[in-house]
């Protein structure tokens, strides 16, 4: 099973750097990225994809807004990484569905573990 991602950073750098690392591994397939609250919405529109790896300090639309959007809908499973390590803030994207919120400089080597874990449970298998 290829899970199919899509990556939301507005920093150019850490995006690539998450997609280098995501495609690497071979379980997952990036279909779109984006650096704004407005691109994630259009590439989840666009590309139905399994997974959503989100930023929440975005601009635009903010990841806590992106989130709100997407609500009521099956898929994309949202991954957070974020800088924001406020338990409020994250307990606030846990409640607008966020399946797991992960911090920037104290998660990012479960990135790929937490997507996966993520993806398999999002498929029921």
């Amino acid at each position: 099973m290829t899970l199919t991602v899509v990556v939301v950073d507005d920093e150019p750098g850490l995006r690539r750097l998450l997609v280098l690392l995501i495609e690497r591994d071979g379980r997952f397939r990036v279909v779109a990225q984006a650096e704004d609250g407005i691109e994630a919405l259009a590439a989840v529109r666009e590309h139905d994809p399994d997974l959503l790896l989100l930023d929440l300090g975005l601009p635009h639309l903010d990841g806590l807004e992106v989130l709100e959007q997407l609500q009521g809908r099956v898929r994309p499973a949202a991954v957070v990484l974020t800088g924001f390590a406020d338990p409020a803030t994250l307990e606030r994207a846990r409640s607008l569905g966020a399946a797991d919120c992960l911090v920037k400089g104290e998660d990012f080597a479960r990135v790929i573990e937490v997507l996966y874990a993520t993806g398999v449970a999002a498929d029921g298998t």
